[in-house]
């Protein structure tokens, strides 16, 4: 399988591209986002020069599934899925700000704790605890979506002065993310998973908060597996996961971790089809359903998206 790393959609209306590190997105009408979730993956900040087959279509369908799974607690911007690897969705204006929760002491929030700092993004973290413990409740710790470079911690209460959103908006995107997060809890309880920290975007349409963005991806979110986490913890040892921390692991093994004049390990096809494989595995385990693998190409996309534009009109 070729993987699909750009796009060049002519498509009805098209007003604009926007390409990120894995997305293109288009811009039909100032109405509606065409999402392609590409088969580029990133890491350190890198777009890897390899792309992924499958991967896009991974994290499509497992975002298209939990924006399905929360819809009840508030609106999304998802219309339709005309493609395993697309969602086209309403244009909405985003807040300026990523709403991370964590239910567990793990990643950054685990490093800051471990050089002795207490607070962070103006919530206060418990002594005594240790890495991967679970939080009391869990913590809201935002960060600022940056043009440039690494996203921010930010507290509410910046987040208010800066104009970013008002103390009202942030009130309610906070319970949004509480409500949507403890969906996801009781998700990946089913599946024998722990949903242990994640993030959210948010934005307006027609004066109403909508969540927009991928939900709950392995890209997005970090997963440990239920079985033996207690054990694992009350020994110290590393928890099993379920994230693309295996592919930073990977690069840091072999020398890479983003910094200047280092270089990217070669990405062999027994990398890229480890890692295909690796993404698969996440996915069949997140959604509890088998995944295909059928053959796709870029012009079968763009006919699908184009029949889907044509559908709203």
């Amino acid at each position: 399988m070729e993987a699909i790393v750009k796009t060049g959609f002519s498509l009805p209306g098209q007003a604009g591209k926007y390409v990120g590190k894995v997305r293109d997105v288009y811009d039909i009408d100032g109405k509606y986002l065409v999402m392609v979730v590409s088969d580029r993956i990133s890491a350190f900040d890198v777009v890897l020069p390899k792309g992924i087959p499958f991967k896009g279509q991974v994290l499509n369908l497992i975002a298209a599934k939990f924006l399905d799974a929360t819809k009840d607690i508030l609106p999304n911007w998802k219309v339709a899925v005309p493609d395993p690897q697309v969602t086209v969705g309403y244009k909405c204006e985003p807040f300026k700000v990523e709403m991370v929760i964590r239910g567990y002491l793990a990643g950054h929030a685990w490093r800051e704790y471990k050089a002795g700092k207490r607070v962070i993004c103006g919530v206060t973290m418990p002594d005594g605890m240790v890495e991967n413990q679970k939080f009391p409740e869990p913590i809201v710790t935002p960060t600022s979506k940056a043009a440039e470079g690494h996203d921010e911690d930010i507290s509410r209460e910046e987040l208010i002065a800066q104009g970013i959103c008002t103390a009202e908006e942030y009130d309610q995107l906070e319970k949004y993310t509480r409500a949507i997060y403890q969906r996801g809890t009781e998700i990946a309880a089913k599946m024998g998973l722990i949903l242990v920290d994640t993030k959210y975007e948010f934005g307006k349409r027609d004066g109403q908060i909508y969540l927009m963005d991928e939900v709950h991806t392995p890209d997005s979110s970090r997963y440990f597996y239920a079985e033996g986490y207690e054990e694992r913890l009350a020994r110290g040892e590393r928890q099993k996961q379920l994230s693309k921390e295996f592919v930073r692991e990977w690069l840091m093994a072999n020398g890479f971790q983003g910094q200047e004049g280092q270089k990217v390990p070669e990405m062999t096809p027994e990398v890229v089809s480890h890692i295909t494989d690796r993404y698969i595995e996440l996915y069949e385990n997140i959604t509890g359903e088998k995944f295909n693998r059928a053959e796709y190409t870029a012009e079968g996309i763009e006919a699908n998206v184009k029949a889907c534009l044509a559908s709203l009109k």
